[in-house]
């Protein structure tokens, strides 16, 4: 085998490895937003093993998030595994095409469990219909959200919306409908307008790897105008891992790198920026109010 072979192989390779665990932030935060299941965790131990190697970088906590009915269940019997893991569960909006009244009963019942901290995510994604013709069509989607929307309401649990390519869409729904008291945009992917409308309706928005892609110029944009108690970061692990290592395995970790890349975007320490995003993740989810283990 030949060098420039030899490259190539070691190449891909690198690209299948996670990134390594960079230095503890100066004050722990949480993953706002992941999939622990997506990442390879099955049982307690991988649970625990993945949330061992966040502590060490700074990350303190993880909502790890149900994007079917499998995973919800999965979520919410992961978050009574480790102290460190809170769930959210809902039907993610490409999976809404058979919405059944068994899913919304189940929903019903595990988004009461008490370390459910969210209903989510929820709400449309554009993008899929018109690459899939599985996905949900956006009139079920709509329906969806709907439902979603009333079902954090009543239960008094935070919205975690799924936007893609459906900005103006969601907005509309939210006021037609009359928006829960705490609303979380999860991975915004909106531009510096999007954000100001965000913030004018009393939104958080939360920042995945994205907004350090270096080609991402609207979203950094708009990364500079949300105030420090609007904002998150997350993961949404295994997917988006940040720059400099875009295209690898992600990890709840790495939200570490997302916070540190967004304080110097941002022109501020990230020990103040870190402090702030702590404090809002433990209002926005109420952390300090869930019930303990054991």
């Amino acid at each position: 085998m030949g060098k420039q072979d030899k490259q190539g192989k070691h190449g891909e390779r690198g690209k299948r490895e996670l990134p390594p665990v960079p230095e503890p932030l100066p004050v722990p935060v949480v993953d706002a937003h992941t999939h622990l299941d997506a990442c390879g965790a099955a049982d307690a131990a991988d649970v625990s093993a993945m949330l061992d190697r966040a502590a060490s970088a700074g990350i303190a906590g993880v909502v790890t998030v149900a994007d079917d009915m499998a995973a919800a269940r999965w979520v919410v019997e992961a978050s009574t595994w480790d102290s460190r893991a809170f769930a959210a569960v809902a039907l993610h909006p490409t999976r809404t095409a058979k919405f059944t009244d068994d899913d919304r009963a189940e929903l019903e019942r595990l988004v009461a469990h008490p370390r459910v901290v969210a209903v989510g995510e929820t709400g449309l994604d554009y993008y899929w219909t018109r690459f899939d013709p599985d996905v949900a069509p956006p009139a079920a989607q709509q329906e969806a959200f709907r439902w979603h929307i009333e079902l954090s309401k009543r239960v008094g649990k935070p919205l975690m919306i799924h936007d893609r390519d459906a900005h103006q869409d969601i907005l509309s729904i939210l006021e037609h409908e009359g928006p829960p008291e705490t609303v979380v945009f999860h991975c915004f992917s909106g531009d510096a307008e999007m954000a100001r409308r965000c913030m004018e309706a009393g939104y958080i928005v939360s920042f995945a790897g994205p907004v350090t892609f270096r080609n991402a110029g609207p979203l950094r944009e708009a990364a500079k105008l949300v105030p420090n108690d609007r904002l998150l970061v997350e993961t949404d692990a295994p997917f988006l891992t940040p720059h400099p290592f875009r295209g690898r395995p992600n990890e709840p970790y790495c939200a570490a790198y997302t916070l540190r890349d967004l304080a110097e975007l941002r022109g501020e320490p990230a020990a103040e920026l870190a402090a702030a995003v702590a404090d809002t993740a433990e209002r926005t989810f109420q952390l300090r109010s869930v019930a303990p283990l054991g």
